[in-house]
């Protein structure tokens, strides 16, 4: 029995210490998803393509053919009849020529054209207005709906300050404003990370296509995805940059890495990526980013986290922070 009461009055005593527990257990050990939101981040990009104006479907231009040549009536040649002097023959005898001229009825142009010539013509043009027609419809077929394509390549590199330095003095020159811009972006940061491929550990890459006005959707998605995941202490977009002042840099002896991540919509598609990535995935993947060009270009954003001086990512805050991350 004393047992039994014991036992009550330390269950009771846990339901009323639980809340306080709890709390002191969250100050102590906050989840893995507040930790990695208080790391440094940066950011740059934009998305100017998507409200630039997109050359329609190209309609091959038809030359009907000549009409064909008719040849055009002639006044047909009629027999002259002889001129006799009026009292040549008495009044009222048979055949006696009248006083007045004859007359000549000479058929006017175009007064020959006969019903078939007609037909033939008007058929030539039904026939063009519905290649024309045809043409037109093809092309709403395949570019009504423009299939696009958004991108999204993360890379862990082993931290190097070099990296961590050239990845911000990139995203303040870049040009943000254009498609050209977003492009050279791209192809800039591709060159950074290929300098960087022996540093390479861990990847994911994965690709989305639609419609051109869901595929605006599913690149904010994601581009708001990334930025949730850290302290944004820079970002360059759209030509404003916005920079975090007083932040304090959380410095721990085992980081290791940097994490790239690259954002892309294009118009159409992109090459296919083998399956698991692995190193030379990574490497095919950045070549297909990098092969974006101003005319097909819709937006960009390029992402690293940390981006303090001295921070770096731990193993373990990848492997819990971006469970999807493959091992290249």
């Amino acid at each position: 029995m004393r047992l039994t009461r014991v036992r009550v009055l330390l269950l009771l005593w846990a339901v009323v210490a639980w809340p306080s527990i709890s709390v002191e257990a969250d100050l102590v050990w906050p989840s893995w998803g507040s930790a990695l939101a208080q790391r440094s981040g940066g950011g740059v990009g934009g998305r100017g393509g998507f409200s630039t104006p997109r050359p329609g479907p190209s309609i091959p231009r038809v030359n009907p053919a000549p009409s064909p040549s008719l040849p055009l009536p002639t006044p047909g040649r009629y027999p002259s009849y002889p001129t006799y002097p009026r009292d040549y023959y008495p009044p009222g005898t048979p055949g006696y020529p009248s006083a007045r001229p004859p007359i000549y009825v000479t058929p006017g142009v175009g007064y020959g054209i006969d019903l078939i010539a007609l037909l033939f013509i008007g058929g030539i043009v039904l026939v063009s207005i519905s290649m024309l027609r045809g043409l037109q419809q093809a092309g709403r077929n395949n570019g009504g709906e423009v299939e696009s394509s958004v991108a999204r390549l993360r890379l862990a590199v082993l931290y190097t300050p070099k990296l961590q330095a050239s990845l911000r003095q990139t995203a303040q020159a870049a040009e943000t404003e254009s498609p050209r811009g977003l492009a050279d972006l791209i192809d800039n940061t591709a060159v950074l990370l290929l300098r960087a491929q022996d540093g390479w550990r861990f990847g994911m890459y994965e690709v989305w296509t639609g419609s051109l006005e869901k595929a605006e959707g599913q690149f904010d998605a994601w581009m708001t995805e990334t930025r949730s995941e850290f302290t944004e202490t820079y970002r360059h977009f759209e030509g404003r940059e916005v920079a975090q002042a007083g932040y304090r840099a959380k410095v721990e002896p085992d980081g290791r890495y940097i994490l790239v991540t690259l954002l892309l919509a294009v118009s159409g598609s992109l090459p296919p990526i083998p399956s698991p990535l692995r190193r030379e995935g990574a490497r095919q993947a950045l070549m297909a980013l990098a092969t974006s060009s101003p005319t097909n270009t819709l937006a960009a954003y390029v992402a690293w986290t940390p981006e303090a001086e001295g921070e770096a990512l731990t193993e373990q805050d990848l492997l819990l922070g971006w469970p999807r991350l493959e091992l290249l």
